[in-house]
């Protein structure tokens, strides 16, 4: 049946408005409607794919927003064709578009098509990931996927995990996990208040900025976060490292965790991993490997190496970077099973005491959320359907592309870049001329970055180093091109030179008459 024939169906397939409300749930009843409202969806996501030529249309809060609050939701509309064609106001239309070849921006991929089949069929299903009985054969996907992930890492055969909302928690419940083993060494003085205000966390200045927030929310304060020096790749230094436990240790603090990022937001460094354990095992620190983006590694045909993280008492992985999968799409995976003991809680009306007698697989007795969306299908389709290697493929494709684009900025004379890039992110700046004023070079680059998406033309990151403000590439979609960056820095240094020229008349003189 073709899809207009689903459209003309009797009754309409699009029963937002039908007098009874039960023709709105998924069961065997509906299920024409809920073809045929699923398949108007993705015609106009098609329509937005087809229809875009640049990942952005520019638009700015203040023209959005009277869009959405003039909408009332308590009148609802006749169908879901009217629905989405209001949606097509409020969201699709100037939706940001990851997939574009030029968007250029954060750590977000394009998708492939098995996660998103994978999500239409885990979103109807609509299965819970926190008891057995709420999952059934999603718990044992899950569980098969952490223990390919934990083997791909090589954390050993005690190793175990769950899939989490991202990153940002991930590294909250490892984190968790290393207070709580910190607290249990300390037998010597019960007083907890008075141990958590001596724990510690060392982390590379250029660490993701969720291991304060996981400082703040464990109630060890953002003080308790003590950052590492870094060397000139953005990565953290080892004897910069001891340095700080020695100096922990002299003060009589607990360096309760030591966290090592591979692949860091701005410069996708890679601490030395295998120095850092070292570190770790001498102070009896936890070591916390934040992979979130430098994930991709482990299916990787040619990238940098991770040797080191098989030493890791826990590691994050985040699928929706370098895994080419929807949002949300992590996990948190530990090399000990027994450590996740410290986020079991048991309910009597979930999962009792006696569930884990009868080794009932319950995974919310491994997570620090309850109900759970089934993430992982999207990951098992994608292996299923392409394999690791075809995904190791795509990430490889990016980690060439940033070469490239390493070659274009650094023999271009207008551009300053930070670092050679391990992953797939370049940090640069519009420099033209060396006695160019610091903070009007500062508004130029944000000038540009500002009028490229209002432009739509593209869509590019921002950041400081050492105080001033940066542009960045973060590149993760293997259609981009060589000629995207080339072209996309062109516009930038129009945009960026034309603000020089309009503000700095004195300095353009003094150039002019040298």
């Amino acid at each position: 049946m073709s899809f207009l024939a689903y459209q003309n169906e009797e009754p309409s397939g699009t029963p937002a408005q039908q007098a009874d409300p039960r023709e709105n749930l998924l069961d065997e009843h509906n299920t024409a409607a809920y073809r045929a409202s699923v398949l108007q969806g993705v015609e106009r996501v098609i329509g937005e794919l087809t229809g875009r030529d640049r990942p952005t249309t520019g638009i700015q809060p203040e023209q959005l927003e009277p869009e959405t609050k003039r909408i009332d939701l308590d009148s609802p509309l006749r169908d879901t064709s009217e629905a989405l064609d209001e949606l097509e106001k409020v969201y699709l239309r100037d939706a940001v578009h990851f997939h574009h070849p030029r968007y250029l921006a954060h750590l977000n991929c394009p998708v492939v098509i098995p996660a998103l089949l994978a999500e239409a069929i885990g979103s109807a299903i609509n299965s819970s990931l926190d008891t057995w009985d709420q999952s059934a054969g999603g718990t044992f996907i899950e569980q098969q996927l952490i223990d390919w992930t934990a083997g791909r890492i090589g954390l050993g055969e005690k190793a175990d995990g769950v899939f989490t909302s991202g990153g940002t928690q991930s590294n909250l419940q490892a984190l968790l996990l290393a207070r709580e083993q910190a607290l249990a060494r300390q037998e010597t003085n019960p007083d907890t208040g008075w141990q958590l205000s001596r724990m510690r966390i060392l982390t590379a200045r250029d660490s993701h900025f969720s291991i304060v927030k996981a400082a703040k929310l464990l109630g060890l304060g953002a003080e308790s976060v003590i950052p590492v020096d870094c060397d000139e790749q953005r990565r953290m230094i080892p004897s910069a490292l001891d340095a700080e436990l020695d100096g922990c240790r002299d003060r009589g603090l607990i360096p309760m965790a030591v966290v090592a990022t591979a692949g860091t937001t701005d410069f996708g460094s890679i601490d030395p991993l295998l120095e850092i354990a070292g570190s770790c095992a001498r102070s009896g620190a936890w070591m916390h490997v934040d992979a979130a983006y430098g994930c991709g590694l482990l299916v990787s045909g040619k990238g940098p190496s991770l040797t080191g993280i098989e030493h890791a008492d826990s590691v994050v992985v985040d699928y929706h970077k370098s895994f080419f999968q929807p949002v949300s799409s992590s996990a948190v995976l530990v090399r000990d099973r027994e450590t996740l003991r410290h986020v079991t809680y048991h309910a009597d009306y979930l999962n009792p005491e006696r569930h884990a007698e009868q080794r009932i697989p319950n995974q919310v007795d491994k997570s620090i959320q309850t109900t759970r969306r089934f993430d992982a299908l999207k990951l098992w389709l994608t292996l299923r359907t392409m394999g690791p290697d075809a995904l190791g493929g795509l990430f490889d494709d990016v980690l060439d592309l940033a070469q490239q684009a390493w070659e274009v900025l650094h023999a271009d004379p207008r551009f300053e870049v930070v670092t050679r890039p391990e992953l797939s992110t370049l940090v640069f700046r519009y420099v033209p001329s060396a006695d160019i004023d610091p903070e009007l070079c500062d508004r130029a680059n944000l000038h540009a970055r500002g009028a490229l998406y209002e432009s739509a033309a593209a869509a590019i990151a921002e950041t400081v180093v050492d105080g001033r403000t940066h542009l960045k590439f973060t590149l993760l979609n293997p259609r981009t091109t060589r000629d995207d960056i080339a072209e996309v820095l062109e516009l930038v240094a129009e945009h960026a030179g034309r603000h020089l020229e309009e503000n700095d008349t004195t300095g353009l003189e003094q150039r002019r008459a040298s």
